[in-house]
């Protein structure tokens, strides 16, 4: 798998540009500020439908703009693919495939995979919960494209059963009947979801702890997923219990926490409260893991996903990393250039090719980014 061509119009600071990536390895160049990130943004939208840095859709649009369009050409077991994304807020965003227009965003993510690294993730230990959902969720989303409908309903709901508890204004004694529906569909989605994470990390901890002893041969990795509803779980085992273990949990923890959610307004129980924890050597590793530590877990587990994605859809995804090899050591910046294979389409942007070795800079093809625009060196 890999990209051939990107156009992007009204896109951040990009007004419009056209790309022609005719290697397997790409480098994009260039001071800080000057639009490196954007680029890999872009490419990992396509393979997401969502950002790893906006909050919203709007946020990627130029300044002074109404709408941006990303747009690339794709190949995918030897077949050329168009994929078009069109973002008009506040209208529905559109998607096409080889000019043909996707209702579904599992139709369209379905034609791109791309894995990314950037200096955020050396943070995911020491970040919030959010942060580590939304990683374990687009990681997901990379080989269950229909994940991300579950998760587009689980909030769509979850802001529906919001707006009517803001509306109780804390009144326990309302009619709770429309409460009631908001609860079951909150829990069926939401275990379904929690259940599709804890089946993921039991896989991708399995990679990761290989990644891990690889460079830190004396020390384990481990993952909990904590979960709200059925409290922490080792993902090191396949989890026992069927999905309808959780859903029961589910709607049960719903009724014990109604009279505190009217109260608050707000829905306090659920899979948007999770989190993962990492664990070295049974140690917490965000709270006493060394940065050293820390990165190569991030390291390890972004290896982990690349791979992981190799063996479930059979094809490399695409390996975005946005100026992460200055953050890391001689050791761990070996370890992960060594670590792609020649299959894998990387696409790297640096401030320099200083922190290359003359044998990576084979082949490459590098790009300069200065005052908007791109240019091939």
């Amino acid at each position: 798998m890999f990209i051939k061509k990107l156009w992007l119009k009204n896109f951040r600071n990009y007004s419009d540009i056209e790309l022609d990536l005719t290697s397997k390895k790409i480098l994009f160049i260039g001071k800080n500020a000057q639009g490196k990130t954007n680029l890999l943004e872009a490419i990992y939208y396509l393979s997401a439908l969502d950002s790893l840095r906006a909050k919203t859709d709007s946020e990627l649009i130029k300044w002074n703009e109404q709408n941006c369009q990303i747009k690339a050409l794709t190949n995918k077991f030897e077949i050329d693919s168009e994929l078009e994304v069109n973002i008009c807020p506040p209208n529905r965003k559109k998607l096409k495939v080889n000019g043909i227009n996707k209702n579904k965003s599992s139709e369209f993510i379905n034609n791109i995979s791309a894995v990314c690294f950037t200096v955020n993730d050396l943070l995911l230990l020491r970040g919030t919960p959010e942060d580590r959902r939304k990683w374990l969720d687009n990681a997901i989303c990379q080989i269950f494209p229909a994940y991300s409908e579950r998760l587009s309903k689980y909030n769509k709901i979850k802001t529906q059963k919001n707006n009517f508890l803001k509306n109780l204004k804390g009144n326990i004694n309302a009619d709770l009947r429309l409460l009631d529906v908001w609860n079951d569909q909150l829990a069926v989605t939401g275990s379904n979801i929690i259940f599709i994470r804890l089946n993921f990390l039991y896989e991708l901890q399995k990679i990761a702890i290989l990644k891990h002893n690889l460079i830190s041969e004396s020390e384990h990795l481990s993952i909990i997923y904590n979960s709200t509803v059925i409290g922490d779980i080792p993902t090191d085992k396949k989890f026992e219990f069927k999905n309808e273990y959780i859903l029961e949990n589910f709607q049960k923890l719903l009724k014990e926490k109604q009279n505190e959610e009217i109260i608050r307004g707000q829905s306090i129980a659920g899979s948007h409260r999770d989190d993962v924890t990492f664990f070295i050597n049974g140690i917490e590793a965000k709270k006493f893991a060394s940065q050293g530590q820390q990165r190569t877990i991030v390291l390890s587990l972004k290896l982990a996903e690349l791979e992981l994605i190799k063996d479930k859809i059979n094809t490399n995804a695409i390996l975005l990393l946005d100026d992460v090899l200055a953050e890391l050591d001689d050791l761990r910046q070996n370890f992960l250039l060594n670590a792609i294979g020649n299959e894998t389409q990387t696409i790297i942007t640096s401030v320099d090719t200083l922190h290359f070795k003359k044998e990576y800079l084979t082949d490459v093809e590098i790009f300069e980014i200065k005052e908007n625009s791109v240019y091939k060196i």
